[in-house]
């Protein structure tokens, strides 16, 4: 009952208050909490590459409320590669996201931490934000894909989907930076190892003499 009441007051508060909120934008700008890029790194693999990231940051005392009573918060890890070319556009040689949900069940007090048909559960919000945190071993470069013998420059991002939150709290994220949380940038230089993809080998002929045919 009591995310019940939050809700309905939340809702309530906005009914009233959402003329003043729209306004208020066009007096100053909402300047999100940060999200920190402690480490991200490039690894050759069977599949391709693959990116692992460390990432540092805390719920505020008003995110942490929100999931707590049933709003699920939606986080994006966004990655992307490109080759510098001074005589033409560059070239993005990847683009990647992934989205992880954290939700909140209160039959089994449990928080939750799901992307795709993947799920996993954790008895305290904390357990469930150091994993959140974490990123290994994500491939973001496929096998298949023809990379050059040069350096790339590799940037990494992490931040709260704002606008898959409930309408009301999309209009509060305009004008308060208690609901925004994302990192900078994070860039690096990546050059693929030189058999990071090897060539897949032609067919070989034999050369031997074919049998004479039966007479």
């Amino acid at each position: 009952m009591r995310g019940i009441a939050f809700l309905r007051n939340l809702f309530a508060a906005f009914v009233y208050g959402g003329a003043f909120a729209l306004a208020a934008t066009t007096a100053f700008s909402v300047h999100a909490d940060e999200i920190e890029v402690n480490d991200a790194r490039l690894n050759a693999t069977e599949d391709g590459i693959a990116l692992s990231a460390d990432f540092a940051f805390d719920l505020n005392a008003r995110l942490a409320e929100v999931v707590t009573n049933g709003v699920p918060l939606y986080f994006v890890v966004e990655f992307e590669m490109m080759r510098p070319r001074w005589y033409w556009l560059d070239e993005k040689a990847a683009a990647k996201r992934i989205q992880v949900r954290l939700s909140y069940h209160p039959l089994t007090r449990h928080y939750r931490l799901s992307t795709g048909v993947l799920q996993q559960t954790y008895p305290t919000l904390e357990e469930a934000l150091n994993v959140l945190r974490r990123v290994r071993n994500w491939q973001v470069v496929d096998r298949t894909a023809s990379l050059a013998d040069a350096n790339y420059e590799a940037a990494v991002r992490m931040r709260l989907d704002v606008t898959l939150l409930p309408k009301p709290f999309q209009l509060s994220a305009i004008t308060s930076r208690e609901l925004n949380l994302e990192s900078p940038w994070k860039r690096f230089v990546f050059r693929p190892p030189p058999l990071a993809f090897p060539p897949t080998p032609a067919p070989v002929e034999s050369r031997e003499p074919k049998e004479a045919d039966a007479k």
